[in-house]
């Protein structure tokens, strides 16, 4: 990575973070703390307590909780996912940092203060309950399926419903909750944990980088106070796209810079291990996938920074993240299947982080909204802008 091409804010943190993550945090990479469900709580603590004394915790927020522009945060991102735990350590995570941009464009003063304070310092993980169990026919990719109610009862608010895939809920302090109201969704804050919400599973899934896991939780007379409500009531589905389109491209940021270490790894492989009396990458079938590989790695390069430059022009950004969404999600999955592919059985193992990176990246296939719903609603954006420009 060549973060210090830029003259910029963004150039000089990402380059720290980079050092950071290359010296400190990789070696955690074989920490048995580090599960199927996650690193544990303690792992997460220890690492986070290395980055603030590097001076690189929630770098892409400075002081007075100015964020970096999004291209300068694709630096910085990027540098942090070299290492599927470097986003944790750094505290630039999903859902932390989607929840952070959200609390800071929406809540108010003594809300930052109570929930946003102790994420910005690491102190706090929070949870972002919004997709419901597909057993339930509740909300998933489209969330005006939502079952989760909440029923005003004087200066209370009473929640119920089912939640799942709840990133980093066990372990969470800080929750933000999507329920109905009325016409419309209510986003509210709640205290983490809290025995109204109970979790009910933690699935093995395919990844394993986000602590707490996925958990599957049923919320049971959850009551919070009127205070609790983010914004406005009724407004939740405006605000889920104030947090979705920057977050699906710092999903792409993060797993861009995974995707560059994975490649780094097999690229190396490929140039020292030997076959049929030369190095594999001089093989055309080897040296034509790492050729790919680069291609791919700057067009995603190329896509993320564009998507970040829409969002730096105070767009929405909607139709423009979910293109980079879905280009830099299956191209960023063929980048590390390739790279399992050249290292042969070694890929296959855990011997490296190749193996783990090609995990992550199937997964991120479908988080944040699956591939084929991206290309759904631009198909139904297509249409809309032709039939308006034929004039019907």
């Amino acid at each position: 990575m060549r973060t210090e091409s830029s003259a910029t804010p963004g150039a000089a943190i990402a380059s720290r973070v980079e050092h950071f993550i290359r010296a400190t945090v990789v070696p955690y990479e074989r920490d048995p703390r580090w599960s199927a469900h996650g690193p544990s709580e303690e792992l997460v603590a220890e690492l986070r307590g290395l980055a603030r004394q590097a001076g690189v915790m929630t770098p892409h927020i400075l002081d007075g909780h100015v964020h970096l522009t999004h291209r300068d945060t694709a630096l910085v991102l990027r540098a942090a996912g070299l290492s599927p735990l470097g986003p944790i350590a750094v505290n630039v995570a999903a859902p932390d940092e989607g929840n952070m941009y959200l609390l800071g464009k929406v809540a108010t003063p003594a809300q930052k203060d109570r929930f946003l304070r102790p994420l910005l310092d690491g102190s706090a993980r929070s949870a972002f309950l919004m997709t419901e169990p597909a057993s339930d026919n509740g909300a998933g990719s489209d969330p005006s399926m939502l079952l989760t109610r909440a029923e005003a009862d004087g200066d209370h608010w009473v929640i119920n419903g089912r939640k799942c895939f709840t990133t980093g809920l066990q372990g969470a302090r800080v929750g933000i909750v999507m329920a109905k109201t009325g016409d419309g969704a209510t986003m509210f804050l709640v205290d983490l944990p809290n025995p109204a919400i109970r979790i009910e599973r933690v699935p093995d899934t395919i990844d394993s980088s986000a602590p707490g896991g996925h958990p599957t939780s049923r919320l049971e007379q959850l009551r919070v106070h009127r205070d609790a409500v983010l914004g406005e009531v009724g407004e939740g589905f405006r605000y889920a796209q104030v947090r979705l389109a920057p977050a699906r491209l710092t999903h792409c940021m993060r797993w861009l810079g995974a995707c560059v270490r994975a490649n780094e790894i097999a690229t190396e492989y490929a140039v020292r291990r030997e076959a049929f009396g030369r190095p594999l990458i001089d093989h055309e079938g080897v040296g034509f996938m790492l050729a790919e590989n680069a291609i791919e790695l700057k067009q995603c390069e190329l896509m993320v920074d564009w998507c970040a430059g829409v969002l730096d022009g105070g767009a929405h950004g909607t139709t423009e993240s979910s293109m980079t969404k879905v280009a830099v999600s299956e191209a960023l999955f063929r980048i590390a299947d390739r790279c399992v592919q050249v290292m042969g059985g070694s890929g296959v193992t855990r011997d490296t982080i190749v193996e783990v990176v090609f995990r992550e990246i199937r997964a991120f296939r479908i988080y944040d909204g699956p591939t084929e719903v991206h290309k759904w609603s631009l198909a139904r954006r297509i249409k809309k802008d032709t039939l308006e420009r034929l004039g019907r």
